[in-house]
Order: C-alpha cells, then structure tokens, then sequence
C-alpha cells in the first residue's frame, strides 16, 4: 500500500512553473521545478518576478518552503 507513495511526484516536476509567495505579493519566482522533498520545492534556472521589472536570474538552486506558497502556475511548454 504505501509502495507507489515511495514512487510519486507531482506531475508538475521537470515543468516550468511560476510560484507566487504568500510572504510577498509584489512578487514570484519562475524556474523549472525540480523536486519536491519533504516540505521543500527546488527550483533550477529561477529567475525573480517584479511587478514593473524585468526578470531577475537567481544563481543556484532557490528552495521554497510548501507553507510560503500562495499557488503554482504550471506553465505550457515552451514558454
């Protein structure tokens, strides 16, 4: 029974997602979504969304904690 809990993932891993942050509405981050370990999301080729800005490239990997996350937007391929 637990078996396939060991094997899920959520079907938006290795997706370009945008992920709005409940601490702060004036901004988001983009990137693909990497993993989701425990309550952490990681985040590869993020980048920080401004509103009246251009995108900002984070360097690393940015981790996000579950509770900091207000929605995801998954987005369609190739955006």
């Amino acid at each position: 029974m637990l078996g396939w809990l060991v094997w899920w993932r959520p079907p938006c891993v290795l997706r370009s997602v945008i992920v709005n942050l409940k601490d702060d509405h004036a901004s988001a981050l983009r990137g693909v979504f990497w993993q989701a370990r425990g309550p952490w999301f990681t985040l590869t080729r993020a980048e920080l969304l401004k509103a009246g800005a251009s995108p900002t490239a984070l360097v690393g990997e940015v981790l996000v904690h579950r509770d900091n996350v207000s929605f995801m937007q998954v987005l369609p391929p190739n955006e």
